[in-house]
């Protein structure tokens, strides 16, 4: 089993920044992508921000050249940068992590983080 713990949540002013972090434990061999989605009250869940390794990475028009996610393999952290904050990224923030791995030659499994609260006050 794999527990994430997710951190860096909260208020800030519009045109703040905030920096989330992700850390997921347990038996881990390798984790293939981890990513950030989020979800507003009253919308779909969506996808922010996913990072394979540095060079592959991925993100939702409305977050390019604000957001930043990173990876810090060792740490099986997922961090993501979030720059000149809009009301409109207000949301619960989720981490997911892709297809880990418990050995070499274990089937990858998907697992979701509890949420963090960003909010963004204009």
């Amino acid at each position: 089993q794999v527990q994430l713990v997710e951190s860096g949540g909260g208020l800030v002013q519009s045109g703040g920044s905030l920096r989330l972090s992700c850390a997921a434990s347990g038996r881990i061999y390798s984790i293939y992508a981890m990513g950030w989605h989020r979800q507003a009250p009253g919308k779909q869940r969506e996808l922010v921000a996913r990072i394979i390794s540095s060079s592959s990475t991925n993100y939702v028009d409305s977050v390019k050249g604000r957001f930043t996610i990173s990876r810090d393999n060792a740490k099986n952290t997922v961090y993501l940068q979030m720059n000149s904050l809009k009301p409109e990224d207000s949301a619960v923030y989720y981490c997911n992590v892709e297809q880990v791995r418990a050995t070499m030659f274990s089937t990858g499994r998907d697992y979701w983080g509890q949420g963090t609260q960003v909010t963004v006050s204009s």
